[in-house]
């Protein structure tokens, strides 16, 4: 419990072995309970969470977005923190994150990469093709944000259904910002953080995805796929 409030957080995971036992022994004890959703992974990543004590949920169909449609409702806390297997948004940034939340008043807080701490902690290709996508959002939706691929969160658990993205894929993570800004009694803000390189093989498909979240945008404008 952080400050009378309980807090869950959610990991997404494919073959993240080595990365979630670094994660979870260094979550801070004050997280309630750690929910990592096992994306039908192929090595020992759901057996290692079990072992740590997370509640491992397994998710067989595959997507970023997937996993956390799957594991996010399944959040038992008053409070939602969310952040990857490898290792890149460390543990040490969740009670800031937190602290803004509660402070500003706020019902969802992206956490900012930008501007990056360490340079080397991302690649300039990854860099840039972050910056198009996020300048991507402003021209479409008008709403300035420095980080719209972020994929570390806090939020209330009660307003998810509010903003709840349909996406299965990558675009999971913008979609989750543009339907919390867009929605008119939800009060979004971001918070600076530290971002690390990652632990164990990189996932990322970077013009595949790049191109398909960039899509995903524009259909979303301009009357593509929306929560009911």
């Amino acid at each position: 419990m952080y400050r009378n409030k309980t807090v869950s957080a959610v990991i997404p995971c494919y073959n993240e072995e080595e990365g979630i036992r670094h994660v979870i022994e260094r979550m801070p004890s004050f997280v309630d309970e750690i929910v990592v959703v096992d994306n039908n992974s192929t090595d020992r990543t759901g057996d290692v969470a079990r072992s740590l004590g997370a509640r491992v949920i397994h998710e067989e169909r595959k997507g970023y977005g997937r996993a956390y449609k799957t594991g996010i409702p399944a959040a038992k806390s008053e409070i939602v923190v969310t952040l990857d297997g490898d290792g890149s948004y460390p543990v040490e940034e969740i009670a800031p994150l937190l602290d803004y939340l509660l402070d500003g008043g706020f019902d969802f807080v992206s956490a900012s990469r930008f501007p990056l701490r360490k340079k080397g902690s991302m690649q300039i290709m990854n860099r840039f093709g972050n910056w198009v996508l996020t300048a991507a959002t402003f021209f479409l939706f008008f709403r300035a944000i420095r980080d719209s691929q972020s994929g570390m969160w806090a939020f209330y658990s009660a307003i998810y259904p509010k903003i709840a993205p349909v996406s299965d894929g990558m675009a999971f993570s913008e979609e989750l910002k543009i339907e919390a800004i867009l929605a008119k009694d939800v009060r979004f803000g971001e918070h600076p953080i530290d971002y690390h390189e990652r632990i164990g093989e990189v996932k990322l498909n970077m013009w595949k995805d790049g191109i398909q979240n960039l899509l995903f945008l524009v259909k979303r404008r301009f009357g593509g796929p929306r929560r009911t």
